[in-house]
């Protein structure tokens, strides 16, 4: 696998040119020509799509409007109520409200039944589409009956990824479903489009799962590809199969990519047909001469079966070489579980060696990922006549959705599975972020799934409990299971046969509510008593007091570690409720530590001087020193974080609105993992800071105060560096810091003080 150094053109879908010495002699030797880079920057299947969906005018800064949108049970009750707080009286497009992720109903007594109950109402009141718990995960759903050529998608689940079906998806906080119902746009810079050329064709028992992992393994650190659409081309397409590229495609956003689209061919149209969507069908290829600002150049023939060590997908090596190394590539992952847990929990991965071969305890094929009829059927065919054995490993496997479920029955491959072990489940994307299938503490468990961050698979270290997932494609999953559980390749596994997928739609037909876009105001709204409306937010002042409440230095800072995923989604539909496990797995004291200081702004609201408080006077009479006009009644007091790098992972708009109703104004990074997670802070009214200077020397510490003096004018006169004054033993220390890009209706959501003030104006 190269990384190009440099832009490069693609000539008539085949050939590259990297963008280097004499280019342009090099294009015209084989185009006749000399070229146009603006031109052919022009030529790719994205700036096609995104052109067609803008609204602005202009193709530099767009305005999107999406066809349609998806949401699951852990989003879709927020969007729905901050739309409705917003102005919405009914959905203006196609809205699908799938129930894929709280579908157990175990946690919590009523509130997740409650939840499917007021999406049900909500899609018949607002004219939106009800797939009940069980039916579908979100993304297999999207695929089957949303996906179009041409098409754009918004989805509230960072996975929103259809582009191996000629659809650009993203995956985004809650604020910008919100903002499509309320008639607005998705609001982007025209973002770099980097091609995925790949040439070859995948070995034996290699998987979509492999490929993925390669590539993340190769770009994330770097950062080839993040916030950039990643657009697969090449004659290695050819070779592979639907269900390999959307294995592949889903599993971009680890990448931290905007989007993903692939080129289409016969393969994709025979994939609408099966599903009996002939007509969403469209051939989309580069042009003849098309440009791209970079170049992620695959040979499929050198992929082998991967995996992607605990605790992060890009983590990945092959199974060859773990085999190969297992004492040093184990001590590698103990040593990167000391920087997420410090001394909390004790975690070895020694005693998972046994006759030097690894023994896991756990193997999951499950979700958007591995659910899909092919990785399935591949599975099966390795373990037919093997059985798991009955010690500690077990194997789950979960088909994606009802209609495959249904075809792996009637085809005999449900008996065969059966038959070894392994258990068969509904579709359910719990094993995907800790609501199911949690491992023992200190069990290892392999899974062709979408994450393996720390505590993703719902152990809780501040009960001192710890386990730990891998990833793998369901192929190698299989071959280990068949071996009872010590890790083992699938490559070279020479009984693959081929299969025919029938789709069968009865299901859907029979069981999801579909209000064909007719809306029907007089359906009472359900809402259980976990749902509460957002509380009141206030408006940004022209000076703002800011406390640090929290202080991370980990490289990366996952949205599980801001927000905690399993059992706590089930509270996501209750704001205050959710956020008393804000940062709970990673810094227990953040919570009270942002009660304190939301204290101190509320009593300021109700009339009490901050002036009242120790901290807060001792604070403001260090800053009226040098800024004598300074009054503290005026001024907006809240918390804020430092990060070195957060927001990787999850679109869940939690991360950030959890720290808003906390009482949250900022975040301190020198960098933001992710465009949605900047975004989910924006549309909070929280600023987005960014810091240049080094992390080791910060001006503030945990307990310092931050002022910002004319933080409002500097927002509204787009101000490059703002001057920001730690607050420490009576001295002000001056720094600087940045906001980054700001669209005009960013910052006046900001000033607002979040996205419902400023749609109620």
């Amino acid at each position: 696998m190269k990384l190009y150094e440099n832009g490069a053109y693609l000539i008539n879908g085949v050939d590259l040119v990297e963008d280097t010495g004499d280019v342009a002699q090099a294009v015209a030797a084989k185009t006749g020509s000399a070229p146009d880079k603006e031109a052919a920057k022009k030529g790719t299947m994205a700036y096609s799509i995104l052109t067609s969906h803008n609204t602005s005018g202009n193709d530099k800064d767009l305005k999107i409007k999406f066809d349609k949108m998806t949401s699951h049970d852990i989003t879709f009750v927020g969007i729905i109520q901050t739309a409705r707080a917003s102005g919405m009286t009914e959905f203006p497009l196609t809205y699908v409200l799938t129930n894929c992720h709280n579908s157990l109903c175990a946690v919590g007594g009523t509130i997740n039944e409650d939840d499917h109950m007021f999406g049900l109402t909500a899609a018949q009141k607002y004219g939106g589409v009800y797939v009940p718990p069980h039916q579908a995960v979100i993304h297999q759903y999207a695929r089957e009956m949303m996906a179009g050529c041409g098409k754009m998608i918004l989805g509230s689940d960072s996975h929103t990824r259809y582009g191996a079906l000629g659809t650009m998806a993203v995956g985004e906080g809650g604020g910008e479903l919100a903002k499509q119902l309320c008639g607005r746009t998705y609001d982007v810079k025209m973002p770099p489009v980097v091609a995925i050329y790949m040439t070859g064709k995948p070995r034996v028992g290699v998987g979509p799962q492999d490929v993925a992992l390669a590539i993340i393994g190769k770009v994330f650190k770097c950062g080839y590809v993040k916030n950039k659409v990643m657009e697969f081309v090449g004659p290695g397409i050819s070779n592979l199969s639907a269900d390999f590229r959307i294995g592949i495609d889903v599993m971009t956003t680890e990448t931290t990519c905007l989007s993903s689209i692939w080129r289409t061919d016969d393969k994709i149209k025979e994939w609408y047909d099966i599903h009996g969507r002939s007509e969403e069908y469209a051939e989309l290829n580069p042009a003849a001469v098309t440009y791209y600002d970079g170049v992620v150049e695959i040979n499929l023939d050198e992929i082998k079966p991967m995996i992607a060590m605990p605790f992060h997908p890009s983590m990945a090596y092959t199974i060859d070489e773990v085999n190969a190394n297992l004492k040093d590539i184990l001590h590698e992952t103990e040593e990167r579980a000391k920087v997420s847990f410090g001394d909390k929990v004790q975690y070895s991965l020694q005693d998972k060696v046994v006759d030097g071969k690894l023994y896991v305890e756990q193997g999951l094929i499950a979700g958007c990922a591995g659910g899909g009829f092919e990785n399935i059927m591949a599975a099966t065919d390795i373990l037919k006549g093997k059985y798991i054995g009955s010690d500690k490993f077990t194997l789950s496997v979960y088909p994606a959705s009802t209609p495959i479920y249904m075809e792996i029955i009637k085809n005999g491959a449900a008996a065969t599975l059966l038959e070894t072990g392994a258990i068969l489940k509904t579709a359910f994307c719990g094993p995907c972020f800790g609501a199911g299938d949690t491992p023992a503490n200190n069990a290892f468990s392999i899974r062709h799934a979408t994450r393996n961050f720390p505590n993703r698979e719902g152990s809780k270290v501040q009960n001192g409990q710890i386990a730990s997932v891998a990833l793998m494609d369901a192929r190698s999953i299989a071959a280990t299971a068949a071996n009872k559980g010590f890790l083992t390749s699938a490559e070279g596994f020479e009984g693959f046969k081929p299969y025919q997928y029938h789709f069968d739609s009865t299901i859907y037909e029979n069981r999801v509510y579909d209000s064909k876009g007719v809306a029907h105001p007089e359906v009472e709204l359900l809402e259980g008593p976990n749902i509460k409306p957002w509380p009141a937010m206030t408006a940004l002042t022209d000076d703002v007091m800011l406390k640090v409440v929290s202080e991370i230095h980990d490289p990366v800072t996952t949205t599980d570690e801001l927000i905690p995923s399993g059992e706590t989604s089930s509270f996501r539909s209750n704001p205050l409720g959710l956020a008393e496990f804000a940062l709970s797995r990673k810094d227990p004291n953040y919570v009270p530590n942002a009660k304190e200081v939301q204290a101190v702004e509320k009593a300021r609201q109700a009339g009490t001087s901050p002036m009242e408080d120790a901290g807060f006077k001792a604070a403001y009479e260090a800053v009226q020193k040098q800024f004598p006009n300074v009054d503290p009644m005026n001024t907006a007091i809240g918390s804020t974080i430092y990060a070195v790098k957060p927001g990787d992972g999850s679109a869940r708009e939690q991360a950030a609105s959890c720290q808003k109703v906390l009482g949250g104004w900022a975040n301190i990074a020198h960098e933001y993992a992710t465009k949605r997670y900047r975004s989910n802070l924006i549309n909070w009214g929280m600023m987005p800071f960014l810091y240049d200077g080094d992390d080791k020397e910060l001006p503030f510490a945990l307990g310092d105060y931050v002022f910002i003096p004319g933080i409002r004018k500097a927002i509204e006169e787009k101000a490059e560096e703002i001057k920001a004054y730690a607050v420490k033993n009576g001295a002000l220390t001056e720094f600087v810091v940045k906001l980054g890009d700001l669209t005009d209706a960013e910052r006046d959501i900001i000033k607002a003080g979040c996205l419902i003030n400023y749609y109620r104006g």
